[in-house]
């Protein structure tokens, strides 16, 4: 849906091109059906899914040339988000996220004077044991604020530079916001143990990525701040 409003936005650059099929596109195409066959025939997701946008990449070659794909690149891009890593790379990433969530808030909960024993992933405190499983990981949060970041460069910000710090930033601030969320369920069910599950849970979930949203907006402004600023005092040292 975001592809394809952004593809409508360009619609006045892509009617300014002329036309210019290129057979090149054709070969893409049977490229991303070749693909998406032996994906089938293997049952690999990841393949079989990208076999999708590399065959709209060719349909829009072959009937559009190099210029129109050109201005659709983007777009293009966009849609490669919405196509789930591979299993073994959210594997090998997701479980030492659970890991690092689970020190950071240990080390949190150490500092409020809370008492809690880490093993692993799992926190054991007095009222009850908190397991940081695959769920509570981050990593849906950490992808899903990757996109956003992605999607709000391009519409607020012009400068490659900017957007791919900001994207960057995205990183540190979903995992900091996931071990916050850990440590707040930790600091909850001192008093109230059943906060820890069941609809408190999943809507924390949503307030603190919320939270981290915000972060990402206030991180780009104090950039722009910080940009502009060392601006002006190089125009008046020169």
């Amino acid at each position: 849906m975001v592809a394809g409003f952004i593809a409508w936005q360009k619609r006045d650059e892509l009617r300014a091109l002329k036309p210019a099929p290129s057979w090149w596109g054709l070969a893409l195409v049977l490229y991303g059906a070749l693909q998406l066959y032996i994906a089938t025939l293997g049952a690999e997701l990841f393949l079989a899914r990208t076999a999708f946008v590399i065959s709209v990449a060719g349909i829009i070659l072959l009937l559009g040339g190099k210029g129109r794909l050109r201005v659709l690149a983007f777009p293009m891009f966009v849609l490669l988000f919405m196509i789930p890593i591979p299993t073994v790379v959210y594997n090998s990433i997701t479980f030492p996220l659970q890991l690092l969530a689970s020190r950071v808030s240990t080390a949190a909960l150490d500092v409020m004077q809370i008492p809690v024993l880490r093993e692993g992933n799992v926190l054991e405190l007095a009222q009850q044991k908190l397991s940081v499983v695959e769920a509570c990981s981050g990593i849906r949060s950490l992808l899903s604020l990757t996109f956003l970041s992605v999607v709000y460069g391009y519409f607020f910000e012009t400068r490659t530079w900017m957007r791919v710090v900001l994207f960057l930033s995205t990183i540190p601030i979903a995992i900091i916001a996931n071990a916050s969320r850990v440590t707040l369920t930790g600091v909850l069910t001192e008093y109230k143990p059943e906060l820890a599950e069941g609809f408190f849970h999943t809507a924390s979930g949503w307030v603190i990525f919320m939270v981290a949203l915000g972060i990402m907006i206030v991180v780009h402004q104090i950039l722009q701040r910080g940009y502009h600023f060392l601006q002006r005092r190089q125009g008046r040292v020169i």
